[in-house]
């Protein structure tokens, strides 16, 4: 009788904590989580959203060296911001900056993507050559924006030289005439660009399975309509990568425009890049400077938002 009393509470005891048990198991696995998502929450609060909010509120404030350095920055409402948006250079600068983008884009794709299935193919040297275009990519951009700027000089340029010697001229004024200018920057940033580009494609390609360009010989395809059925669709993630990638890393380009023109002449290289510089660092104007670069975040953002609702889309 004692002994079945005994351990009824014993029997008990167990049960509860059988039923405690996955309780507390969820609870140790949702603390594990947390415990490894909380260092990169914290990293992006303080060194992405930290700055991110505080440039929005000096969009909003009077930021002039003065109040830059004693700390009392007034509300100046929407000053800055209506400032920035009547001024005739924002609308060129936004300008540039869509054209600077879409030519470095279809440019560096293009001929990144025609080198990378060139180099597909087996032939000697192959790798050698391959490790050659990576060199624009491994030079640091300004560098790279200093050596074109000789190479493209007027007068002493090694193009205008080149071009001169075989009877193609030899005066194109590449970086100093306003409609030359942006075309010139333009076909350098192609140039640096194609590097990533082909790299990225190359991998792509190479995880296409050869079974199916042998199937589709086989069937008679020509060589457009493999490409169009087997090479674009199978390697269509890989290029979304490398359109945002290369849209994000274009968008905001400032070193190499400072470096071969410095915004000009006549501002036809001015980007939003280059005027939140302008703004920022040469007429100290802060305010003025945080609300260009609050519109270059916009743009990155509406061009992330349909990124991923085109991911979403076509993971249904």
């Amino acid at each position: 009788m004692s002994t079945t009393t005994a351990t009824a509470p014993a029997v008990q005891r167990t049960a509860v904590q059988k039923r405690t048990d996955p309780a507390r198991a969820r609870r140790r696995r949702r603390l594990g989580q947390w415990g490894f998502i909380a260092p990169a929450v914290v990293f992006m609060l303080l060194f992405f959203g930290y700055p991110l909010v505080r440039n929005v509120v000096m969009s909003f404030q009077d930021f002039s060296p003065s109040t830059f350095f004693d700390g009392k920055s007034p509300f100046n409402g929407a000053d800055n911001w209506s400032k920035v948006f009547h001024d005739d250079l924002f609308g060129k600068a936004l300008w540039h900056t869509i054209v600077f983008t879409i030519g470095s884009l279809i440019g560096q794709f293009g001929i990144g993507l025609a080198l990378a299935a060139f180099f597909t193919k087996r032939f000697p040297l192959n790798g050698f050559l391959r490790s050659l275009i990576l060199l624009p990519w491994l030079v640091p951009m300004v560098v790279s924006g200093i050596v074109w700027r000789r190479i493209l000089d007027q007068d002493t340029g090694v193009l205008n030289s080149f071009a001169e010697v075989i009877g193609l001229g030899g005066h194109t004024p590449w970086l100093t005439s306003p409609g030359m200018a942006l075309f010139s920057v333009i076909m350098v940033n192609i140039w640096i660009g194609i590097p990533f580009n082909m790299v990225i494609l190359y991998g792509g390609l190479q995880e296409i399975p050869k079974e199916l360009y042998e199937a589709s010989s086989l069937d008679g395809a020509s060589a457009w309509r493999t490409f169009r059925s087997i090479t674009l669709p199978l390697l269509k993630p890989v290029i979304t990568v490398v359109l945002v990638l290369g849209f994000m890393s274009t968008v905001k380009i400032l070193d190499l425009i400072l470096a071969l023109t410095d915004g000009g002449p006549a501002d036809s290289t001015q980007t939003l890049g280059t005027l939140t510089y302008q703004n920022s660092f040469v007429q100290l104007d802060f305010g003025a400077g945080a609300v260009v670069g609050n519109v270059l975040i916009l743009i990155s953002a509406v061009f992330a938002v349909f990124y991923l609702r085109a991911n979403r889309s076509e993971g249904k």
